[in-house]
């Protein structure tokens, strides 16, 4: 009897022995990558492993020493974006290029081009043409809505919808759940189930492994230029992953715990705002504090109320036994009080500064004495903050733009240190962040917390939270829900509460 075999696959997308050199830096060093049609292909590594070259490679932005693109099994050099388009290769990055002053419509039909006759545009058909798009991706968007005023996910599905319009054969997907709710995440996930039905290959680059190990079907992993593992997600797990990521075991990320005294720096008592609702705890020098919860809890509130950044209708808040009534971001900082936001790009450093003017701005009394601005004093304060934290950058008259999300990170941990807070306030203080320097950041939170520092972290990844924190607070529709000791927690009962039922 004769057994016949399926012939093998036509690659969507491979890469063969990439390799590429920039000034004196070996940035890749023969990459393989296979990604095969109705596959989602799990891109993974730390920042600086070289997943941004390769995709620049790959769409026609940067050129390729040694070794071979194909594109369904073809050969293949891009000269530009525009031509890895027209091929059916089409990246969405973070930080999507969605023209907020168009329409939807307008914005789809960005990819293709819009319908013309003579140089007149044919609206209708435009908009017919778009709405196809939208229904293929099960998407209800006014075309006639300004993409600026759509959700975070709905401008998501737009950039995807414009990709399909060119008939995109390959999506590299950068990071595309980094400023989305969890229940916009599994919107977005429908939609990416239907197109890998659908045959459409898929690269998907997170730092989240939680959706990696949801969503996708194979991965890559690169370390230091070099792709060192390819297999099937249901032969990975996490802790393997961030092992292969990083050389050691996820367990070695956390730094050890037990440097919290009996003094009391931080009292809250009954703090309440226009989502937290009487709120009390207390937290203790050197003590790292987690406040876990689901997306709404009030967590990110919290924080934003006891900085001054948000108004408080009620309760009180003591730092080294001393009340605390400020209203404002200042008279926090002034109090000891020293908040590192969420959304770091558009709250916590101007992008277009050099390192060294961000992280003296909130300092100025410390480097104008006198009155006066004092050149020395800055680049004295920005040489220590970058060797302390370890901040990678050509000079401190870099801008922060151009740095890494890690590193933009820590610049904005570094103008709050200066300050010399009694106690620091960060939320999601990993997010975006790789495996490599997440570990930096516990680090640093752990040497601050042994120096005296009282820190309290929110955090939507309850691993870390329980890696990193002493106790745990966890908080469920504005309230504190429960109280955990993190030595001895886990992510069920962390759950529990945020669910709001009694464990």
């Amino acid at each position: 009897m004769t057994t016949l075999t399926a012939p093998p696959v036509t690659a969507a997308l491979e890469t063969r022995g990439i390799t590429k050199h920039f000034e004196g830096v070996q940035a890749l060093r023969g990459v393989d990558l296979e990604v095969r049609p109705g596959e989602i292909h799990a891109l993974l590594g730390e920042n600086g492993a070289g997943k941004s070259t390769l995709i620049k490679i790959i769409t026609g932005i940067h050129r390729h020493d040694a070794g071979d693109v194909l594109v369904g099994g073809e050969r293949a050099e891009f000269p530009n974006v525009r031509a890895a388009n027209r091929a059916g290769v089409v990246a969405l990055y973070q930080e999507l290029s969605i023209i907020p002053s168009i329409s939807v419509a307008e914005n789809i039909s960005l990819g293709e081009g819009p319908p013309s006759t003579a140089g007149i545009v044919r609206w209708g058909e435009m908009r017919r043409r778009a709405g196809q798009q939208l229904i293929r991706l099960g998407q209800r968007i006014p075309l006639r809505r300004l993409a600026g005023d759509l959700s975070p996910v709905q401008q998501t599905m737009v950039s995807v919808a414009r990709a399909l319009s060119i008939d995109a054969r390959v999506l590299i997907l950068d990071e595309p759940t980094a400023s989305l709710t969890d229940t916009e995440i599994e919107d977005l996930f429908r939609v990416l189930r239907r197109l890998r039905e659908e045959g459409v290959a898929i690269v998907y680059v997170s730092h989240r492994l939680e959706e990696v190990f949801e969503i996708c079907d194979r991965l890559t992993v690169m370390r230091n230029g070099k792709s060192v593992l390819t297999q099937t997600v249901g032969e990975s797990t996490i802790d393997g992953v961030i092992s292969t990521m990083v050389g050691r075991e996820q367990s070695d990320l956390y730094p050890p715990r037990g440097t919290a005294t009996e003094e009391v720096v931080l009292g809250v008592d009954a703090l309440t705002g226009s989502r937290v609702r009487d709120v009390s705890f207390t937290a203790r020098r050197g003590e790292v504090v987690g406040i876990g919860g689901l997306a709404g809890s009030g967590r990110s509130e919290l924080l934003r109320l006891l900085a001054g950044a948000q108004k408080r209708v009620g309760g009180s808040v003591t730092v080294g036994g001393s009340p605390f009534r400020g209203r404002s971001v200042g008279q926090a900082l002034d109090a000891g009080l020293a908040l590192v936001p969420e959304e770091r790009r558009s709250q916590g450093v101007i992008l277009t500064s050099p390192i060294d003017e961000n992280i003296s701005i909130p300092n100025l009394a410390s480097v104008s004495p006198g009155g006066v601005v004092s050149g020395r004093r800055i680049a004295k304060l920005a040489a220590s903050a970058m060797s302390d934290l370890r901040i990678k950058a050509s000079s401190a008259r870099q801008p922060v733009g151009q740095l890494s999300g890690g590193n933009q990170q820590k610049v904005v941990l570094a103008k709050m240190l200066a300050r010399g807070p009694r106690v620091l306030l960060m939320d999601e203080p990993t997010r975006g962040i790789d495996v490599g320097t997440k570990a930096e950041i516990y680090r640093l939170i752990r040497e601050l917390a042994a120096g005296g520092t009282t820190v309290v972290v929110v955090s939507s990844e309850i691993p870390e939270l329980i890696g990193l924190s002493d106790r745990i607070l966890v908080m469920h529709e504005g309230r504190v829900a429960g109280e955990l000791d993190a030595a001895t927690a886990d992510e069920e009962i962390v759950l529990t509460h945020a669910y709001g039922r009694s464990a």
